[in-house]
């Protein structure tokens, strides 16, 4: 699709940008089949190819509307529809730029400023672990809507300790330390077992604030843990992550960050814990295969493939290769390509169509 740029917008670079990327869409609409926003809602305009059409407004210069804001509010970000298009339509930088035109135009209610300047800082902070433990404290006692965003809290066993051969460093994050410290805990004992340590650095990726749409914060966020990681590469490996949501975002930095001096770098030394884990040069399937035995031979597993994971990074299949190759009998369930609803902040912030596509996907895992 041809756009012409508004007479305000032709010396923007980024305008520009979008304008090219605008104009690789062809309208096919196979996005729309692949999209977990249209597949709930069913409105055009809650699909790729319709947000696609209100950004090509918005820069020829039609004036940006609360009602476009919204349908742009309602993506998830997952790039489903990237990994559909045929044209090969950059679709989420794409998005980045509408949103950002659009909130410059139109001001949010008074609620949604003080909701989301309240998850940005709220989760990225230091203070959020505590926070959270104290509401895992009172739990019982809160409503069940907010009982059912605070987890219970769990004992993660002991960490190892002895010193491997081999050493990593892996991207702690921000939210997943308080929210789900059992995920880096369990890769710590496992890596331990292949003859791996493990070291921490901590900090948001920046994505968290990107996707909120503050974006100097997020862009601060980025800068900050890019400087951490740098500092610490020529002692490790590689930097890996497992939470797929982060490892898109830190992989993107030599984009997110042009000309930072250790954007490139860590970008570069990012892995996703699949990705490498089960990398066939790594010689890991052997030794998994050792420390498994017989147990995972025909143990029934189904296993749900992160959209960032699949989408994001283009990592298709390696998890699921891996797995079945230490014998699992593993279970790919029906729109295995959807989204689960999570998408950060969405949860909070568009709650009825991310449950929806919450019980959808459960529905298909049961």
């Amino acid at each position: 699709m041809h756009t012409e740029l508004a007479p305000a917008l032709r010396d923007d670079p980024e305008a520009q940008a979008a304008a090219r990327r605008i104009q690789a869409c062809v309208h096919c609409g196979f996005c729309t089949a692949t999209c977990p926003s249209y597949q709930v809602l069913g409105n055009e305009l809650d699909s790729p190819r319709g947000r696609i059409y209100l950004i090509k407004q918005v820069l020829e210069g039609a004036p940006a509307t609360r009602d476009a804001q919204q349908h742009l509010d309602r993506c998830l970000t997952c790039r489903a529809c990237e990994t559909t298009c045929p044209s090969g339509v950059q679709y989420g930088a794409l998005l980045d730029t509408g949103r950002a035109l659009v909130d410059a135009a139109v001001p949010r209610p008074w609620r949604e400023r003080w909701l989301r300047a309240a998850l940005g800082a709220g989760l990225t902070s230091r203070a959020f672990a505590p926070a959270l433990r104290l509401g895992q404290w009172v739990r019982p006692l809160l409503p069940r809507r907010l009982q059912d965003k605070v987890p219970q809290r769990r004992p993660i066993g002991p960490l190892p300790s002895t010193p491997r051969p081999r050493k990593v460093l892996l991207l702690a994050g921000c939210v997943q330390p308080a929210m789900g410290p059992g995920i880096n805990a369990a890769t710590r004992r496992v890596l331990d077992r292949l003859g791996v340590s493990v070291d921490e650095v901590d900090g948001c990726c920046g994505a968290l604030r990107h996707h909120l749409g503050q974006h100097e914060a997020g862009q601060r966020d980025m800068r900050r843990l890019a400087r951490r990681v740098a500092d610490r590469l020529g002692q490790v490996e590689v930097l890996l992550s497992n939470a797929s949501g982060c490892g898109v975002m830190v992989k993107d930095y030599a984009q997110a960050l042009p000309g930072h001096p250790d954007a490139k770098r860590t970008a570069a030394a990012t892995r996703d814990l699949g990705e490498w884990l089960f990398d066939p040069e790594s010689g890991f399937i052997d030794r998994l295969r050792e420390l498994l035995g017989d147990r995972a031979q025909g143990l029934r597993v189904a296993y749900h493939p992160p959209c960032t994971l699949q989408h994001g990074q283009r990592l298709r299949g390696g998890v699921e290769t891996g797995l079945r190759a230490l014998g699992f009998d593993l279970q790919v369930p029906a729109e295995s390509h959807l989204c689960c609803g999570s998408a950060g902040t969405y949860s909070v912030l568009e709650p009825d169509t991310a449950l929806a596509l919450r019980e959808r996907k459960l529905n298909h895992l049961q």
